[in-house]
């Protein structure tokens, strides 16, 4: 699912996925968005592959879609643009991203989907839907006032304006701000410590974490059912096993 313009690999349980259209700023056309679903799916159903990483190469992460090949996409809910985002936004394995530059429209609101998110200090996002004549994509109208609370919400997708790293940060719209020399070793790292660890138990965190529904006492007892059924696992007592002897847990399938 390598193509030019996207960049798919994988190196001990993380899935790299690189946007490689720099002298576009990465924008993103229909043969891409393809490729990137077929990445995501990919890098789901490889049992080895226990963390997706999302960057780009040169200095934008993306600038949003590349308009002109934009406006031929179906209307059918069949877009390669469509497959991308539910692929990751149903994804049960771990998504970070290091956002370096410009983070534009798709740009910005692909990282909702994310539950990681690094970025350069000379990161810039912006939704400009609206000035555009359209609205809000990727379920941002639901996600970003959960963030954000409404008014920061309506002030983003409205007024369209950009975000600086630090004001994003503040936000709470990416987890830190990091000198963009180090920007994509510092996400790696993180998705190496994140490989390291339960497969099934950052699955089930991530599920529970993304799961809006039921009261506190109904999650609380959704909780103790699968807490219940971890701590029977194979990877709960090796991790039990490597606390008592001192040593890294080893997850890796036998």
């Amino acid at each position: 699912m390598s193509s030019e313009n996207i960049v798919f690999s994988r190196d001990a349980g993380v899935a790299t996925i690189r946007l490689n259209r720099p002298e576009k700023k990465n924008a993103l056309n229909l043969a891409m968005y393809a490729a990137l679903s077929e990445a995501v799916d990919a890098a789901v159903s490889d049992e080895d592959v226990r963390v997706i990483f999302l960057c780009a190469a040169g200095e934008s992460f993306t600038a949003g879609n590349d308009l002109a090949d934009f406006a031929n996409r179906p209307a059918d809910g069949s877009s390669p643009a469509q497959r991308f985002l539910y692929g990751i936004a149903q994804s049960p394995k771990p998504l970070v991203a290091a956002v370096d530059g410009y983070a534009v429209g798709v740009g910005l609101t692909m990282l909702l989907h994310c539950d990681l998110i690094y970025s350069s200090e000379r990161a810039k996002l912006r939704v400009p839907f609206v000035d555009l004549g359209l609205i809000p994509e990727a379920g941002s109208s639901l996600l970003l006032p959960r963030i954000l609370g409404h008014q920061r919400a309506a002030e983003l997708l409205m007024l369209c304006d950009f975000v600086s790293a630090e004001r994003a940060h503040e936000l709470g719209l990416v987890n830190a701000v990091v000198p963009h020399a180090e920007l994509e070793a510092h996400a790696l790292r993180v998705c190496q410590r994140l490989a390291q660890k339960s497969p099934s138990a950052l699955r089930h965190t991530k599920a529970l974490l993304k799961d809006r529904s039921g009261t506190t006492l109904e999650r609380m007892q959704k909780e103790f059912e699968i807490f219940g059924e971890q701590l029977r696992s194979p990877e709960s007592r090796e991790a039990i096993s490597a606390f008592f002897e001192k040593r890294t847990p080893d997850f890796s399938r036998r």
